[in-house]
């Protein structure tokens, strides 16, 4: 099996294994310093806390296995005849900053929202959907730039695996901005602070995943 095969199995594999260690059946009102009444997780509450992540964890495993389908996919393709590799673009570093600036700025209103920092963890969230906007604009102009450079997807099989991986994190990117968008929606009208904590909770291990993700896919576009 090829090396670049090897190296997204074992990321997929510690993204699970992270995913685990996040302890979906933890109990949140008992973790120091979450400013969260522990009434609000007593029996629906708490029940609707583990079916959220639950349902996150489950979905992110479908992803993942969906994606190793075509990374295997990907591989067997290209070592036929009429593979040309496509010449990255030098963007797709930046677009990379802008979705880790995105996985930060979550993280932060992640921690700012345990300690009780409304500001701060408010901030933080808008600035993380911000930057995931921003990286699906920037893959955009990437894509146009292909296009406009003869890159066309029905050209060559490597055009074709290019257009499909990215456009495909794109979908689950832009899938993760909805549910950001409503939950930015109840911090302006003023939700329950246990609501917005599980909001931010799910968006930010989203985000983390979908980085992971899109560093295993860099890895493997740039190795080719």
């Amino acid at each position: 099996m090829n090396i670049i095969v090897l190296f997204m199995v074992s990321v997929m594999v510690v993204v699970l294994w992270w995913l685990v260690l996040q302890r979906i059946a933890s109990k949140p009102w008992l973790e120091q310093g979450a400013a969260v009444d522990a009434r609000t997780f007593t029996s629906s509450g708490y029940s609707r806390y583990v079916a959220s992540k639950l349902a996150l964890w489950v979905f992110m495993v479908v992803i993942t296995s969906l994606f190793l389908l075509f990374v295997t996919a990907y591989h067997m393709r290209m070592h036929l005849g009429d593979w040309q590799p496509l010449q990255e673009p030098r963007m797709l570093w930046f677009n990379t900053a802008l979705l880790l600036c995105a996985s930060i700025a979550l993280q932060l209103s992640r921690r700012a929202i345990e300690g009780g920092n409304a500001g701060l963890y408010l901030l933080s969230f808008v600035a993380g959907g911000a930057f995931a906007i921003a990286f699906l604009l920037a893959q955009w102009w990437v894509w146009r730039g292909l296009v406009a450079s003869g890159y066309l997807v029905a050209d060559n099989p490597a055009n074709s695996f290019f257009y499909l991986l990215t456009g495909l994190h794109a979908v689950h990117l832009a899938g993760g901005l909805i549910i950001w968008c409503r939950a930015t929606l109840r911090m302006a009208n003023g939700a329950d602070i246990s609501r917005i904590k599980l909001s931010v909770e799910l968006c930010t291990l989203y985000w983390h995943y979908l980085l992971l993700l899109w560093l295993g896919l860099f890895a493997l576009l740039l190795s080719t």
